[in-house]
């Protein structure tokens, strides 16, 4: 007799703080024309400079804290030069793709691969997948609407997943997040070679003191009594650090302690993460990033003023507007008529602020966002001495990640049919009834200070 297929309510709460992508609108009549402005600009501060010293238990509700993995030295962790040079750990050559092969073609994420570590790599597919979810977000939106995701922590939780697909569900999901086509790029790599990645790379961002406040979670959680198979408990503790946890999703407690310890995470700035939830729920992911950094060139809070900010051709509203001079790194794209400026943190982390010259030219933008051209606008980068005016902002937003997955390419996922055999040896699916799957709560204020 055929068991029916046990409700898989799979959430995945993906919490960000202090991340920008997307904001609408321009300043006007008191901020300077992005159009006049000269991109060359000349030398920029060193970031050799001293960086604050952090809390003796900043890494306490880290879930890296003390993970070494075997064979891995602590210093792997702190010689960039080592992580990011040649050893050959971390550089491969990628197999050679005859010019009459289309997937050679200049359009070809993979063209940015050469002279690139492993990690390197990942990231760019990561913002390959992260753009394609972008511009999925912004079907959904209003012309107004602002969007705002951390699409690490997305990408994290669908790769500890993906550990539990099989079948056409996998091949879905991993062609989503352009896995395949990593795979595809050398034959040194195969689908473990991206889970031992995540590891890496989530090891090296979380563990060290880089000059900023930078925290992630993942927690499993799993309905006390559902099985769950030793195979994938053990590796997404080994690839994501990741534990998975008994949980009575049916219990109110459930709730209060869930969201009591993403607020103690994020320092207060996300409550009340959870709503609610099905007592019918079988798993949940729980993803949290929090970011926290001091800007190398400050706002100074006593020339913050209220400024003109144009949300759209008709409209003008008054905001307060931050403004500093310094030294940046920018360029100017003709052929995407924007301006593009870069604000550093400490740390070596920055923000990539993109204005197009006309509100109009947001659409165009916002369509033909690839790794290929920020990495264009990367290496058209010249110094010189500006003065920037940013609005003071925070974002809050929730998203049903649900049909921007589906119009990826992720379907079978969300099918009766999916195949999670991965996950348990009982037949599972997730179930859409509930609002609340796939949600993406998140939350930007952005100081003067950083």
């Amino acid at each position: 007799m055929q068991r029916s297929p046990h409700p898989l309510m799979l959430f995945l709460l993906l919490a960000s703080v202090c991340g920008k992508h997307g904001l609408v609108g321009q300043p006007v009549d008191g901020g300077e024309d992005p159009k006049s402005a000269d991109p060359r600009w000349g030398q920029m501060k060193s970031r050799n400079q001293s960086r604050p010293l952090l809390p003796t238990d900043f890494h306490k509700d880290t879930v890296t804290n003390e993970w070494i993995a075997d064979g891995e030295e602590d210093e792997d962790y702190l010689d960039l030069e080592k992580i990011f040079g040649d050893d050959d750990d971390y550089i491969d050559i990628v197999d050679a793709v005859s010019p009459a092969d289309p997937m050679a073609s200049a359009g070809n994420v993979l063209q940015l691969f050469p002279g690139k570590s492993r990690i390197q790599r990942l990231n760019i597919l990561n913002a390959k997948f992260a753009f394609n979810l972008y511009r999925a977000l912004k079907e959904q939106a209003s012309a107004s609407d602002n969007i705002f995701l951390a699409p690490v922590g997305i990408s994290t939780a669908m790769g500890m997943l993906c550990l539990g697909l099989r079948g056409e569900t996998h091949k879905q999901v991993h062609a989503a997040l352009h896995f395949t086509d990593f795979v595809n790029a050398s034959s040194k790599y195969e689908l473990g070679t991206i889970h031992n990645l995540f590891r890496k790379l989530t090891h090296r961002l979380f563990r060290r003191d880089f000059g900023y406040t930078l925290r992630a979670v993942n927690d499993l959680y799993v309905q006390r009594q559902f099985p769950i198979l030793d195979d994938f408990r053990t590796k997404v503790r080994q690839y994501y650090f990741a534990e998975v946890q008994a949980a009575d999703f049916a219990d109110p407690a459930f709730l209060s302690e869930t969201n009591h310890h993403v607020a103690r995470l994020t320092k207060g700035l996300i409550k009340d993460t959870l709503q609610d939830i099905d007592p019918a729920t079988q798993m949940m992911i729980l993803n949290c990033i929090y970011f926290k950094g001091s800007w190398v060139n400050k706002f100074p809070v006593e020339m913050t003023h209220n400024h003109n900010f144009r949300l759209n051709e008709r409209e003008v509203v008054k905001v307060p507007m931050m403004q500093t001079k310094g030294a940046f790194l920018a360029a100017s794209d003709q052929e995407l008529d924007c301006e593009i400026l870069q604000l550093d943190y400490v740390g070596g982390v920055s923000m990539l602020v993109v204005v197009p010259h006309k509100l109009s030219g947001m659409k165009t933008l916002e369509a033909q966002l690839t790794p290929q051209v920020v990495e264009k606008w990367q290496k058209s980068m010249t110094n010189r001495t500006r003065e920037v005016l940013l609005p003071k902002f925070k974002l809050e937003k929730d998203y049903n990640l649900v049909e921007a997955l589906r119009s990826v390419g992720v379907t079978a996922l969300f099918d009766r049919n999916s195949n999670l055999t991965g996950i348990s040896d009982q037949r599972i699916a997730i179930d859409l009834v509930t609002p609340a799957l796939c949600t993406f709560p998140a939350l930007s204020p952005l100081p003067p200070q950083g």
